[in-house]
């Protein structure tokens, strides 16, 4: 045994001598082989209350990372509408970094219920405006009796903590417009990190003729701040025999049809997932072209993420959207 390996086992020892305490479990036996996306390794265990998924990741940015995915799968829970693994704790792991623990579902490819989740997602997005309609069909009784525990309608745009989009922190700051908070957390932070690293020029002047564009794409749009999971592709979704499951989420309050941008773009969504949606949300004007700025995002967190492959996408889309 070399010593890469004695180290990697002893680091081992002590993680799951650290689950065991935290998980108050005597038993905790690793099952399944480990796997793993881009982001974080993932292992499942069976202990004494059944079976639970960690996700361990050895960044210092893990625990503020895990913690925005714990409050999003909290917050889509606690909504009552789609599917997610149950949050249980997050841990440090004592030479830096963290693991997230979380219920094991046994998941397969999302296939036969397509469209009861896109039904799903977009009730998902429904959810906060069925609640500020509630609110003012009751006439605003808040305060008058001790009915709420219940959610909350949001008037604003944002979260209550950050999120990560893969591993890059995302500001979720309260912002009352739309248009302002997605130029100025979403597009202007990614793109103040690709002039960090590759300090692009043609991205710099393309995104300085767009950024005065983009308020005119919301002329005529209603946006009731919807719950959204944040990072909806193939990768994140699955199903049961019971249903479809979500997890991986970035949640915010948003756009609802920010969420539809990537779902689009990588494949695995059928077109019933689409139909069904859409039969609840029906597009509204302008829908194609604020679907390529939302693609946009996505184009510059991969070019961020995967190094400069996404380049020439990023920058044709923004040429399209110019023109």
């Amino acid at each position: 045994m070399d010593l890469a390996e004695s180290s990697c086992s002893s680091l081992e020892i002590t993680m799951e001598k650290i689950l065991k305490t935290e998980l108050k479990t005597s038993v905790l036996k690793a099952f399944g082989s480990s796997g793993g996306g881009y982001i974080s390794q993932g292992q499942g265990y069976e202990t004494d209350n059944g079976r639970v998924f960690v996700k361990i990741n050895h960044k210092p940015q893990a625990r503020k990372m895990f913690e925005g995915e714990m409050a999003s799968l909290e917050a889509i829970q606690k909504t009552n509408i789609v599917r997610v693994p149950q949050p249980i704790k997050v841990i440090d792991l004592p030479g830096g970094g963290a693991m997230f623990v979380m219920e094991y579902l046994k998941m397969k490819h999302l296939n036969k219920y397509s469209a009861k989740l896109g039904e799903q997602i977009a009730d998902l997005h429904l959810y906060n405006q069925k609640l500020g309609e509630k609110l003012r069909k009751e006439g605003n009784t808040i305060g008058k009796g001790a009915g709420h525990s219940e959610s909350q309608y949001v008037d604003k745009f944002g979260f209550h903590t950050a999120t990560c989009c893969g591993y890059i922190p995302q500001v979720n700051e309260w912002q009352s417009d739309w248009p302002s908070f997605f130029i100025r957390h979403r597009l202007q932070a990614q793109l103040d990190l690709i002039e960090k690293d590759y300090g692009d020029r043609e991205a710099r002047e393309l995104w300085s003729q767009l950024k005065l564009k983009i308020p005119e794409m919301f002329c005529d749009v209603e946006i009731v701040p919807a719950l959204l999971h944040g990072d909806l592709w193939a990768g994140n979704v699955a199903e049961d025999d019971s249903g479809p499951i979500i997890f991986d989420p970035a949640s915010f309050y948003g756009h609802s049809e920010f969420e539809l941008a990537i779902a689009g773009m990588f494949g695995g969504f059928s077109s019933c997932f689409f139909s069904a949606y859409h039969s609840k949300i029906p597009k509204a004007p302008g829908f194609e072209k604020r679907n390529k700025l939302y693609q946009l995002f996505n184009y510059i967190n991969h070019w961020n993420h995967f190094g400069t492959g996404y380049r020439g996408s990023t920058l044709n889309v923004m040429r399209k959207l110019l023109k």
